[in-house]
């Protein structure tokens, strides 16, 4: 089973966000469907050597203190004391120190010990942290596109779309037969409902 990303590329948090689409359900409800997503954010998250159970509950953990907390810094609001706490503790339970190797050159790639589970939701709760203290966290927008609800950070302030090949394309589909007056043909072969 092959999970399709309706949007990968924005800031990380926002993926994160990002994997529960309307009508899609949970694109990583399981190991599988989070193991393909690890595979799709290759080079911005560490990789792990497998995905399980323990992988999932952390990453849920930190995705559903991201939401209520992006959503109230987009309001200029404080978030709420409990999602802020979930957040300090995935990235307390796995801090990271930087370690000079020789390979090629010398490097200080970041390290991190504790269990995989821990360093991934670590990274990704630091994810949260950098797109909520971003100055351009109030730019953050939600897909205009009708039950949409993908979240993006617009680098053109004239996007309204996640993406503007599917919900872009939908909108304007459904704006050309409404100015031309044929009800019921917007979702006629188009798959595209009104």
């Amino acid at each position: 089973m092959t999970v399709n990303f309706p949007l990968i590329g924005e800031p990380l948090a926002l993926d994160l966000l990002n994997t529960r689409p309307a009508g899609a359900g949970d694109l990583i409800a399981g190991p599988v469907g989070l193991g393909e997503w690890l595979t799709a954010q290759a080079g911005r998250v560490a990789p792990l050597d497998g995905v399980g159970a323990a992988e999932v509950a952390a990453v849920h953990a930190v995705r559903e203190a991201a939401g209520p907390a992006l959503a109230a810094v987009r309001r200029g609001e404080r978030p709420p004391a409990g999602v802020l706490r979930a957040l300090n503790a995935a990235m307390a339970a796995a801090p990271a120190h930087r370690e000079l190797v020789w390979g090629e050159g010398l490097a200080a790639p970041e390290r991190r010990a504790a269990a995989p589970a821990q360093r991934l939701a670590a990274e990704l709760a630091e994810a949260v942290a950098e797109l909520l203290t971003d100055p351009r966290v109030g730019e953050v927008r939600e897909c205009e596109g009708a039950d949409c609800v993908l979240l993006f950070l617009p680098a053109n302030p004239r996007r309204r779309w996640c993406v503007a090949s599917a919900c872009g394309n939908r909108a304007r589909v459904a704006r050309y037969y409404a100015r031309h007056g044929k009800p019921g043909q917007a979702d006629a072969g188009t798959g595209v409902g009104v």
